[in-house]
């Protein structure tokens, strides 16, 4: 069982990262752009007018299933994505160097077998200029670490989404083969690839990587709401309800809560089934 309060009191770890123009296609076309044949999203798959997607920003200086190294004693096969937020303070460089600092700042238990939450933050600064880019943070559910005790920040409760219909409905697709094509940007979790692992989980196959939805999503808000591919992006948050699997089709509702906001959730209509809730989009001020 992990000890709450040494996680928290650990160094941040420093993960620097090259990355070239082809990495910055290869993530877009890992969260499905171009997929569907949409001339705006040209901007994200073609080297000679690229624009980094906003949530690529979770792949750069990313430090790979660090959940499953033995010195956290965190039980790997029991955790599950919970929520994902992202800090976007300056367009994201379609090539160059990154360096990331990554530290655990909260442990919230909920009890003797009812598992924990564990919030992990990665600020993600260029390099040689020191900017600080992006601040990632993940919210992962430890659902074999419940009775662990409590550390570090508070979490913060994601608002619902609006009662009403949504102003905008986007639809897109997954492929059969997203999931292996997503983890060529880093992520190696056999989660999403071994049937063996992702039924010892309690699933019937793979599931798509949640970092990859998040992505749809993204690329669903700023088709519905802005034509200038995401520069005035803020931040981008979401709380993970239901597994998504590869060849799925998802359903993104989104609500114009003020000028600059916007809420979401994705749903896979096929299963009835919400897979991405309170959601929250911001953008700069018009």
């Amino acid at each position: 069982m992990i000890d709450p309060h040494h996680l928290v009191g650990l160094p941040p770890e420093t993960i620097r990262h090259r990355f070239e123009r082809r990495d910055t296609i290869l993530y877009a076309l890992g969260v499905g752009a171009g997929q569907q044949g949409d001339e705006r999203e040209l901007f994200y798959v073609c080297e000679d007018r690229l624009v980094a997607l906003p949530t690529m920003a979770v792949v750069l200086a990313y430090p790979g299933f660090w959940q499953m190294e033995p010195r956290y004693s965190i039980d790997w096969k029991q955790i599950l994505h919970a929520e994902q937020s992202c800090d976007f303070y300056a367009p994201l460089p379609i090539e160059g160097h990154v360096r990331g600092e990554l530290r655990i700042d909260a442990i919230v238990d909920k009890g003797a077998n009812k598992g924990a939450f564990l919030r992990a933050e990665r600020l993600i600064y260029s390099e040689p200029d020191n900017r600080l880019i992006a601040r990632v943070r993940q919210i992962s559910y430890l659902r074999g670490d419940g009775g662990c005790g409590s550390a570090g920040q508070q979490l913060e409760i994601l608002p619902i989404v609006p009662d009403g219909p949504p102003d905008v409905q986007v639809t897109l697709a997954t492929r059969p083969e997203q999931a292996l094509l997503y983890r060529l940007s880093g992520d190696g979790n056999p989660l999403h690839y071994d049937p063996e692992v992702a039924k010892a989980a309690g699933f019937p196959s793979p599931i798509l990587h949640g970092l990859c939805t998040y992505g749809y999503a993204c690329r669903a808000i700023l088709q519905a709401a802005l034509p200038d591919n995401g520069f005035n992006l803020r931040k981008l948050q979401c709380r993970f309800t239901a597994p998504v699997y590869p060849g799925d089709r998802l359903e993104v509702e989104i609500w114009k809560t003020s000028d600059s906001a916007r809420a979401f959730r994705v749903s896979v209509p096929a299963r009835k089934t919400i897979v991405l809730d309170r959601g929250v989009a911001v953008f700069a001020e018009p």
